[in-house]
């Protein structure tokens, strides 16, 4: 993979974790177009360094907010903050089992399946509608929400369903804060990720050639900076109801991700 190529992937990896327009569809349609000899063999090894450099811009933006949690639950009282925690926990739960039971058929989806990216993309146009449409409240995440915005994200595995999107419409759908519904979603990815990258390492199946090592290096960097950008926008655009122009982007490309696999 030449530098370019790891400049634009990790640049779709960074923007679109955060933006409501799937970054696992973006990833398979950037694949595409780039051509299937530009991705090495190492493509796992790659995706997995591109989604903690994700996870690490997640922890620098809300860094005050995981300290804080940090510091709470180490008081081992049922406080505010081991609530939020454990719910972060529960919210885990969905996507954990489905994954582990899933993987092998989850894997064969992101096999260049551009129809099936395009028609899951246009379902997240009409999650980010209603979810713009939807009217803000003060109200808090319950642990029954979390639970069922869990589940919004175990079906985000899925090539061209933004997991951003889903889980921040769903929780607003359900009657959240918007401010809240951001903050949450960006936050109970970070464990799952973690925890992703500790199950491939221990199970031996990411690859590593040291001649990789400049692609893999600035493609963490792209997708690094591009998601601090990414996420601190978001977290205003959700404040703001601006959700529908994404709506409309994701209809756009699913549209046409699904007119060039059917020519």
């Amino acid at each position: 993979m030449d530098i370019i190529d790891s400049i634009i992937l990790g640049i779709i990896q960074g923007l679109t974790e955060f933006l409501p327009v799937s970054s696992s569809g973006h990833l398979e349609l950037g694949k595409a177009i780039l051509g299937d000899d530009s991705i090495p063999k190492e493509s796992l090894l790659f995706t997995v360094v591109l989604h903690f450099a994700t996870a690490l811009s997640t922890i620098v933006v809300f860094r005050k907010d995981i300290w804080s949690i940090v510091k709470g639950v180490l008081k081992f009282q049922w406080n505010e903050d081991l609530q939020f925690a454990s719910k972060i926990a529960v919210s885990m739960l969905p996507a954990a089992i489905i994954g582990y039971t899933y993987e092998s058929e989850l894997s064969e989806l992101f096999g260049g399946n551009i129809k099936l990216v395009g028609f899951m993309l246009i379902l997240t146009a009409l999650l980010l509608y209603l979810a713009d449409k939807a009217k803000d409240t003060s109200k808090s995440i319950s642990f029954k929400n979390a639970i069922v915005i869990g589940f919004a994200q175990a079906i985000a595995m899925l090539p061209g369903i933004s997991r951003s999107g889903a889980t921040i419409s769903t929780s607003v759908l359900l009657g959240n804060d918007k401010t809240k519904a951001a903050r949450f979603s960006f936050l109970m990815v970070v464990p799952l990720i973690f925890g992703k990258i500790a199950k491939d390492i221990i199970g031996g199946e990411l690859t590593y050639d040291s001649g990789n090592f400049t692609s893999l290096s600035i493609g963490f960097i792209a997708a690094f900076v591009s998601g601090l950008f990414a996420c601190t926008w978001m977290i205003s655009l959700v404040k703001k109801s601006k959700l529908i122009y994404f709506a409309i982007y994701c209809l756009i490309v699913g549209i046409i991700a699904i007119y060039i696999s059917s020519t």
